[in-house]
């Protein structure tokens, strides 16, 4: 580290496991809706799901939600976010902008956190955040990070990856001592993009070195368009704990049919983790496209979906949300509605280490409610959600499509707004033709 580089700011405390007030509440979900079809209520206390019963079989000890005509499912995660660039579109437009992007720590924990809580009302309840370290801003971003983690404890769990720009050679002498120095301040994650360094075979080297001093997992950008790389990235990552995730490997689809399949087949017998996103790239990858998924998963590679970009640079118009993922590896990547779901639930809370949620008795309490009867319904036109974590209703999304006043509209159905646990209702717009959805 150069001679006049601060200090890294003392270690952050690590809340994320941190119990809250609000864990010891009760709450009943009734009426709700399954994948299979069944009807059924779910009683919520401690952060877990305490019981599941046949509709009207649960009586409510606290708040009770009616999830009448919702679709109850396990609550997504956002495996590959970019916090601290996110929200920055319009600064960094160009002429007529309002300015340079700020990295002011304030601004960027600003930034962090409304882009959290954006996704978080899209569902995800947990996300891993990929935070640039070093050059001018040193360890700022990650400790904004490290500050809106805070900020949002009880609402959403947030780990944020530490991204050094180089690490070989005599250039990349500073990134690795900032990346040591990210790891002890509370970056839960170790990563970056080998592809930018000079040498990314020993970048690759030198980031599993930290993680495995620290007992981190690993999480790369690579666009994954070099066998060999490849190749040596698995043979290095192999049997690694706590695991190792790849990402965005659009360039997978761009190799040969026999070497893409080589490659997946080196991924999965290494346990290597890809994080496709489906909704576009983000700035540390300039190529778009898709991993092709279909062909990991036959080779056994776990494959989750991220969002990427949030109205950055490199994604003006990135939502971050995890349904639109899903229905975009759905209707453009061939998979079943049940498997693109779960690449943005099930797979994607294992690849960041978390529990495997399911709506049954004992397993955590972190569900999203959806208006829609059928999956792919979900995924086609999914707007009004209720998200669960830890046990009680953090954020609730409602929308609600007026027509007018025609002999067409007058038969249409209406829907009722699910009861509110935390206040009264207080009504909303209706009238002839009203259609929440």
């Amino acid at each position: 580290m150069s001679a006049d580089s601060k200090q890294p700011p003392p270690p952050q405390p690590d809340d994320r496991g941190a119990a809250t007030a609000a864990d010891s509440v009760s709450l009943l979900l009734a009426n709700a809706r399954l994948t299979d079809g069944r009807t059924i209520d779910v009683r919520l206390g401690g952060g877990r799901i305490e019981a599941v019963g046949t509709a009207g079989s649960l009586t409510a000890v606290g708040a009770r939600v009616d999830l009448s005509g919702y679709l109850l499912l396990p609550a997504p995660a956002e495996p590959h976010a970019h916090l601290d660039t996110a929200l920055t579109a319009d600064s960094a437009a160009g002429p007529g902008s309002p300015g340079p992007v700020s990295y002011a720590t304030d601004d960027v924990q600003r930034r962090a956190t409304e882009a959290a809580l954006l996704q978080l009302g899209h569902g995800a309840t947990a996300l891993r955040a990929h935070v640039r370290i070093g050059d001018v801003h040193g360890l700022g971003p990650l400790e904004a990070a490290l500050q809106a983690r805070r900020s949002l404890r009880g609402l959403a769990e947030l780990t944020p990856v530490a991204m050094p720009r180089l690490l070989t050679g005599i250039a990349g002498a500073d990134g690795l001592v900032m990346l040591r120095d990210a790891v002890k301040m509370g970056a839960g994650v170790v990563g970056g993009c080998p592809d930018l360094d000079p040498d990314p075979t020993g970048y690759v080297e030198a980031v599993l070195e930290v993680a495995a001093e620290h007992g981190c997992p690993v999480d790369l950008h690579t666009d994954g368009d070099d066998p060999a790389r490849l190749a040596r990235l698995a043979a290095m990552a192999g049997g690694l704990r706590p695991g190792v995730a790849i990402g965005p490997c659009a360039g997978l689809a761009r190799l040969p049919a026999d070497q893409a399949r080589r490659a997946a087949d080196q991924l999965a017998a290494a346990g290597v983790t890809v994080v496709c996103l489906p909704q576009g790239g983000c700035g540390a990858t300039e190529r778009r496209g898709t991993a092709p998924v279909r062909l990991l998963k036959a080779a056994g590679v776990r494959v989750a979906a991220g969002g990427g970009a949030l109205r950055d640079v490199s994604n003006p118009v990135g939502r971050g949300d995890p349904l639109e993922a899903a229905f975009l590896l759905a209707s453009l990547g061939g998979l079943p509605a049940p498997e693109a779901y779960a690449a943005v639930s099930a797979d994607a809370r294992a690849a960041l280490g978390l529990p495997e949620v399911r709506v049954e008795a004992g397993f955590p309490a972190e569900l999203l409610a959806v208006r829609g009867e059928r999956l792919t319904g979900v995924l086609s036109l999914a707007y009004s959600r209720i998200v669960v974590h830890r046990g009680r209703v953090v954020a609730r999304t409602s929308a609600v499509r007026e027509y007018c006043d025609s002999a067409a509209a007058l038969d249409l159905p209406r829907q009722v707004r699910p009861e509110r646990p935390e206040r009264p209702d207080s009504g909303g717009p209706g009238g002839p033709g009203a259609v929440r959805s």
